[in-house]
């Protein structure tokens, strides 16, 4: 008896991509990925203050996830790749949904008073703005170490107490986590909606996490530069 084996076309990806309801799913996909990733991220970082030799070790022992299977570093290319697709597909998706609703709104409520954009829109975009620009600060400053000067190649301890002894590393920084707690807020709480996880009895259970998860996440990076400025770690 032959067997149907029904395949996805690439005319139905394209049509779900098209679709405001695909970007949607494409946003909310993509940022509970990276938002697992700035917890694991964060409970790393977290590390340092358990002394140079717990963080240098955990940063070494990071490079040899997945061996033997995987070579020594391919974990950390594997992740980079995957966080960089999920940032493109994420930003492109929420261009294209702003640019969307901008069209909407010019053609469906000329006779309407316009509103304007709500504070958690505005906060969405310009905090989406401001966390792509650090995101590629980030990188040359303790990935590449090109804007850290003070840093040395295989010390990741040093590298980073070296970073935040510059006070406009630690306002970049800061004011970077402070986008990001307010992404992470509206973020999560849409993300929930979108994938249908945010029902009448669970939604405010939701809504309480996105704010949990706003304020762990911000208490957690930004104490890091503050414990350096303030000597508890140096």
């Amino acid at each position: 008896m032959a067997v149907a084996i029904r395949t996805v076309r690439p005319s139905t990806l394209r049509t779900l991509w098209s679709s405001t309801i695909g970007k949607k799913a494409v946003m909310a996909v993509t940022g509970v990925v990276m938002l697992l990733f700035l917890v694991v991220h964060m409970y790393g970082n977290l590390k340092i203050f358990f002394g140079a030799a717990a963080f240098d070790d955990y940063a070494a022992w990071m490079r040899t996830i997945g061996e033997p299977v995987l070579h020594h570093s391919w974990y950390l290319w594997i992740q980079r790749v995957v966080l960089v697709l999920c940032v493109v597909l994420h930003a492109v998706s929420a261009w294209q949904l702003s640019r969307r609703d901008i069209r909407a709104r010019r053609t469906g409520y000329q006779h309407a008073q316009p509103s304007g954009p709500s504070f958690a829109t505005r906060t969405m975009r310009w905090g989406g703005i401001i966390l792509a620009l650090f995101i590629v600060w980030h990188i040359l400053d303790l990935t590449t170490g090109t804007v850290n000067p003070l840093g040395e190649a295989g010390h990741p301890y040093e590298n980073v107490v070296a970073d935040f002894r510059n006070w406009w590393a630690d306002v970049i920084y800061i004011v970077a986590m402070c986008a990001l707690g307010l992404h992470i807020r509206h973020g999560f709480w849409s993300a929930a909606q979108t994938l249908g996880a945010n029902g009448q009895r669970s939604g405010p259970i939701f809504k309480t996490a996105s704010w949990v998860l706003a304020v762990v996440l911000w208490a957690g990076f930004v104490t890091i530069p503050v414990a350096v400025m303030t000597g508890a770690v140096s």
